[in-house]
């Protein structure tokens, strides 16, 4: 039988080990302090290479940020799945345990909210590399609540996953502007309440 080669090749995922420490450190600062306030210099700088080696492994600054998301797309993904896994054949319980660990981590007075919703916001430019990769990860988290909500017998399951991902984006933004103690450790309360109502219609 013929192998089916894989989409993505391993060395697409896995750069080298100078790339390796230059995306760690970019990824830290870039979360922390928002991409476009960062430059290339500091970055290098902090990792202990050099310029060249960073260009080596990142042909732009722009694809050391859309690496820095993918990165950041396939650890949100292992979160969602890691939810969904611990409730089978449950999309309420599912969203729940998704929504309460985000309400625990905007609690944190580190939290810089969503690399994903972060990027789009400084890149307006809908084919950047960096919003092209952060539209893809909205896309499916709408794509996948919807089928939640159509899972959970929802009358208009379109309209609640919509409400879903508003719920989250809220709490992604009002995580920063609150702190500890703001209306983001609710995100998962406020969702349920949400399904309920939506689900007596």
């Amino acid at each position: 039988m013929k192998s089916i080669e894989p989409t993505i090749k391993a060395d697409e995922v896995t750069p080298p080990r100078a790339g390796e420490k230059i995306l760690r450190v970019a990824r830290d600062l870039f979360y922390r302090q928002g991409i476009r306030a960062i430059g290339v210099d500091e970055i290098v700088r902090r990792a202990g290479v050099t310029k060249p080696s960073l260009y080596r492994s990142f042909p732009s600054k722009d694809e050391l940020a859309a690496s820095y998301l993918r990165q950041y797309d396939l650890e949100f993904w292992a979160r969602f799945d890691e939810a969904v896994a611990a409730h089978p054949g449950d999309p309420r319980a599912q969203i729940a345990a998704f929504l309460t660990r985000i309400g625990k981590r905007t609690q944190k007075p580190d939290y810089r909210g969503c690399g994903m919703t972060n990027a789009a916001v400084e890149y307006p430019e809908h084919g950047h590399p960096a919003r092209v990769v952060s539209e893809a990860n909205k896309q499916e988290l709408r794509r996948r609540l919807r089928a939640m909500a159509a899972a959970m017998g929802a009358g208009d399951a379109d309209t609640l996953g919509d409400g879903l991902l508003l719920l989250i984006e809220g709490a992604y933004i009002s995580g920063q502007l609150f702190g500890a103690g703001g209306p983001a450790k609710s995100v998962a309360r406020n969702a349920d309440l949400l399904i309920e109502a939506s689900l007596q219609k």
